[in-house]
Formats: structure tokens, C-alpha cells, sequence
């Protein structure tokens, strides 16, 4: 009888061996289909993996010249609504005028003005980042 349990317990070990390696194994491919493909980021807490991210996407500081082409120029290239055109230094100074200078543009241009919303389409500019790209535009 020793005999048998023997031949018995031989392939039963190594069957439990390889249904745990089996599983352990599945459990591993599920965990990474079923892994975020992002994360969410608070203002304030370290979020691991973004300085990866801002080094592909340019990370680095937007010029007044990426902001106008990104944010701007859809609108004040043709002077959509009108919309002082980029170079028109009339149109701005006018506004300039009217608005209190240049200041007076950036405030109305952070708030939002007639059909332009807030920042215009630049939500995350900074004021400084606005400044420039309407000094750009205008030639003030």
C-alpha cells in the first residue's frame, strides 16, 4: 500500500504546484488589464509619474507665441465677432483706450468679453502669459 500512495502523492504535488503557479500567473495578467490607465492629480498633494508627462508634452514655459496660436489666433486672425485682429494696432488701441490700457485689456481678457470667454481658451494661463500674448497681438 505504501507503494501506491507513493506513485499517488508524486503527481498530486506536483499538480497542486502547478495550479498555484497557474493561478498566481492569472492573477498577475488580470491586475494589469484591469490597471488605471490614469491618475488623478490634487492641486497641492505629489502626484507620482506627471514630471514624466510634462517632459513629453514640452513641460517646459509656453511663449507668447505658442499661446496666440494655440488660444488666440482662431479668433483673432480673421477678427471673429470683432475680435481686434493680431497686428491691427488701431483696433487695440483703441480698446486700450476705452478699457483703461493695457491693464484694462488684461482684466476684460481674464474675465471674459462678449463672445470671448474667461482666458479665452487658455483656462490654465497665468495673467503674466496673457500680458505677453496680448502685447504680442496688439503692439502695445
Amino acid at each position: 500500500m505504501n507503494l501506491i500512495k507513493k506513485l499517488l502523492v508524486a503527481p498530486a504535488t506536483v499538480l497542486a504546484l502547478w495550479a498555484v503557479t497557474a493561478q498566481a500567473t492569472t492573477d498577475d495578467a488580470i491586475a494589469e488589464r484591469l490597471k488605471p490607465v490614469g491618475q488623478v492629480c490634487v492641486m497641492g498633494e505629489e502626484c507620482k509619474g506627471v514630471g514624466a508627462v510634462a517632459a513629453t508634452t514640452g513641460g517646459g514655459a509656453r511663449t507668447a507665441d505658442d499661446i496666440i496660436a494655440k488660444h488666440c489666433s482662431a479668433c483673432h486672425t480673421p477678427g471673429i465677432l470683432g475680435a481686434p485682429k493680431i497686428g491691427d494696432t488701431a483696433a487695440w488701441k483703441e480698446r486700450a483706450d476705452h478699457q483703461g490700457g493695457l491693464d484694462g485689456i488684461l482684466a476684460k481678457a481674464i474675465s471674459g468679453i462678449n463672445a470671448m470667454p474667461p482666458k479665452g481658451t487658455c483656462a490654465d494661463c497665468s495673467d503674466d502669459e496673457l500680458r505677453e500674448a496680448i502685447q504680442k497681438m496688439s503692439g502695445l
